[in-house]
């Protein structure tokens, strides 16, 4: 048995990177999910709704375009 701990998924990009602003794509885990991806929180991830955030990312490799230059590749542990 595998007792390891496995860090929690972006819910933009999916790569285990724990929670908090993922390094990969820039979103921060506000705790929305599936259920409310259209909706614009406005606060954390300012005027992305999760559903466009995952879209950017598909497009750019960010959860916004202006955030490219701050993402990086996820890491083997990190894939999803």
């Amino acid at each position: 048995m595998n007792d390891r701990w496995v860090p929690a998924a972006c819910p933009c990009c999916a790569s285990r990177t724990g929670g908090g602003t993922c390094p990969v794509c820039f979103w921060t885990d506000d705790g929305q999910g599936d259920a409310d991806a259209d909706v614009v929180r406005g606060v954390a991830n300012g005027d992305l709704s999760l559903s466009l955030a995952r879209l950017n990312f598909a497009i750019y490799g960010a959860c916004h375009p202006r955030y490219q230059d701050l993402v990086r590749s996820p890491r083997p542990e990190e894939m999803p």
